[in-house]
């Protein structure tokens, strides 16, 4: 009985039936039928356009001149030091006391 078994399954083994069924494929969102490969060129793609756009854009601004407009008044209120500091004029002086 059990030299049958065995012949059997070699016999099976030998024709290349009684295989495990394969697996079914899953589909998992991010794989909604798109090809990888166009998918990367075309972002390559887009990449270099907007890499010469916004060269050729930077260019354009830079090259114009801009407005030189008069110094501003100099108003009395922005500067006031009414008081003397307590460390005196400067926070890193160093006075040679002799």
């Amino acid at each position: 009985m059990a030299m049958a078994m065995v012949r059997s399954g070699l016999r099976t083994a030998l024709r290349g039936g009684s295989r495990a069924p394969a697996q079914p494929k899953r589909n998992f969102s991010s794989s909604g039928h798109h090809d990888d490969a166009y998918e990367t060129a075309k972002w390559e793609k887009i990449t270099y356009v907007g890499i010469v756009g916004c060269t050729i854009f930077a260019i354009y601004n830079l090259s114009k001149g801009h407005p030189h407009y008069d110094e501003p008044p100099a108003y009395p209120y922005l500067h006031i030091r009414n008081k003397e500091f307590p460390w005196g004029d400067g926070l890193f002086e160093t006075k040679n006391h002799h």
